[in-house]
């Protein structure tokens, strides 16, 4: 449709002036724009749950319960030739008696810490906390626990508001003070494994020098606008308390970050002015004025492309890939070696639903017969869920993280830009009535045929702070308050759910993270 192309050159030079000034990447918007013009995003159809399905010990495992995993001995052979071909699978596994072999969870977790040296560990890391502490939105989570809460989320929200989301303090200290950051936090966790990958490879004489670096580079994917600050504060993070140490200790810089900066991307003209779009220039009531907008965490696989044929042509192998905002976001040895035993294209954790999971993605099998994530009210009717649950199948709860097979994505990676979906919405707001595109990273299960789904315990490995409230009941804030929110109801007890994620975030603060609490802070241990 050729008549519906648009070409820079046709573009005013005030909208070129202001695409300029506001960021937005002008020949990616344009193929966005031209590309739904000529027809490409409107056969997109939301996903449609075809039922929902339980773990089945082979390809939707429940992580809690794994005791064992077997793969066939001819798989578990490739799979060790390709990664540790110096080791005999047969040292390792137990023959089941039908050609395949068991390997027990202890022996996939030292095989996983074994492969760390393939593995690279990266974070969506490009948004501000702007929503995360806006006043509003944290209110209408709870009014009375942010009454309860106020004067801690007042001088907390000084500290986060308007940076990036990486760099503000994951926690609060039970003496109120902050905490460390997030990416502080996660380079720790990286350093750590370091060191518990050379204890456990000094036990193997047999194994090969000279593989790259375990557990590092880390990579990101930041934003244009935060970006600059982000490098910055990886200069000081070099002599952060929480790694200057680990950083001598292990002879790894792990502040030399990978990175991909997302674009932005202009705003296209509401549904309401026609079929075909062209870019939205009124923002603000201002002609020739646009309004530029990220594309969605989906365009990390564009974003990062090059970094992750960097990564491959390295020696890495795997890349985990999640949410800088998740303490419970760190490298798993154990589902690293299912990966890698069972030669899948990929792993996702989902976490076993709760009482407050109402809303959000969960797995199900989609119209096309694969393994996909369907948000629950527009793909599949909490009447359906309620009733799958009732009838005693668990519903697994999309956790954002991922663990990719890099032959598979980095030899793909074409097709899967290609193949995510972007969907498209209509906007009614302050700038005015515009649509906005958008992709979305865990769509690209619906584009894999040979996954794996790990069901993962939500409060070791999903403690997300979408809201600054949310940090406060995690960071175990206010719980001697004795009008905390307890409300019977399902769902409604808050204080029963803060007490929860409090529970994994101390555990995920001595096993993950090397802290002990001293004090009234958490405060780096001596790494053994």
């Amino acid at each position: 449709m050729e008549a519906h192309i648009l070409r820079r050159s046709a573009l005013s030079p005030r909208v070129i002036e202001s695409l300029e000034r506001n960021n937005a990447d002008i020949e990616l918007t344009l193929k966005i724009l031209n590309a739904w013009n000529d027809g490409k995003y409107r056969d997109i159809r939301p996903v449609e749950a075809r039922e929902i399905p339980p773990p089945d010990g082979k390809t939707i495992l429940d992580m809690e319960r794994l005791e064992d995993y077997t793969v066939p001995e001819e798989q578990a052979r490739i799979s060790f030739r390709r990664l540790l071909p110096e080791l005999d699978p047969a040292s390792f596994g137990i023959p089941d008696g039908n050609g395949g072999l068991r390997f027990s969870r202890n022996i996939l977790e030292e095989l996983g810490v074994l492969l760390y040296p393939y593995l690279s560990y990266g974070v969506l890391n490009g948004g501000s906390a702007t929503s995360y502490v806006d006043t509003k939105k944290n209110r209408d989570f709870d009014d009375k626990l942010f009454s309860i809460l106020e004067p801690d989320f007042q001088k907390a929200s000084l500290l986060a508001g308007g940076r990036p989301k990486g760099l503000t303090p994951a926690y609060n200290n039970p003496d109120g003070s902050p905490g460390y950051s997030f990416l502080e936090l996660k380079m720790r966790s990286l350093l750590l494994g370091v060191l518990r990958y050379r204890r456990a490879a000094s036990k193997i004489p047999v194994l090969a020098h000279g593989r790259t670096a375990p557990l590092a580079p880390m990579f990101q994917m930041t934003s244009v606008f935060t970006d600059r600050e982000v490098a910055d504060a990886f200069g000081e993070y070099r002599e952060s308390p929480l790694l200057r140490d680990l950083i001598a200790e292990t002879g790894i810089d792990i502040t030399q970050v990978e990175t991909g900066v997302q674009p932005l991307i202009a705003a296209f003209t509401h549904s309401s002015e026609g079929e075909t779009k062209n870019i939205f220039t009124r923002s603000g009531g201002t002609e020739d004025e646009i309004l530029s907008l990220p594309g969605g965490h989906g365009q990390n696989f564009l974003v990062l492309k090059d970094v992750y044929r960097h990564l491959y042509e390295s020696g890495k192998r795997f890349v985990y890939l999640g949410n800088v905002d998740n303490i419970g976001f760190t490298p798993d040895p154990v589902g690293l070696a299912i990966l890698a035993l069972s030669g899948r294209q990929a792993g996702f954790d989902f976490s076993f639903r709760t009482a407050v999971d109402v809303k959000g993605g969960i797995l199900v099998v989609d119209r096309n017969g694969r393994l996909n994530c369907a948000d629950i009210g527009p793909a599949i009717s909490p009447e359906e869920v309620r009733s799958a649950e009732a009838s005693g199948k668990p519903i697994l709860f999309n956790v954002a993280t991922g663990l990719f097979d890099l032959d598979y994505l980095a030899g793909n990676i074409d097709a899967v830009i290609d193949g995510l979906p972007m969907r498209w919405s209509d906007q009614d707001k302050d700038a005015g009535r515009y649509s906005q595109a958008e992709q979305v990273t865990w769509e690209v299960l619906g584009l894999l045929d040979d996954i794996l789904v790990f069901g993962v315990n939500k409060y070791r490995r999903f403690l997300a702070a979408k809201l600054l409230l949310e940090n406060l009941m995690t960071s175990g804030i206010g719980f001697d308050d004795p009008d905390f929110p307890a409300d019977p109801a399902p769902g409604k007890n808050l204080k029963e759910l803060a007490e929860k994620l409090h529970e994994g975030f101390v555990w995920n603060m001595k096993h993950s993270y090397g802290m002990t609490l001293s004090g009234g802070r958490w405060i780096p241990e001596k790494a053994e």
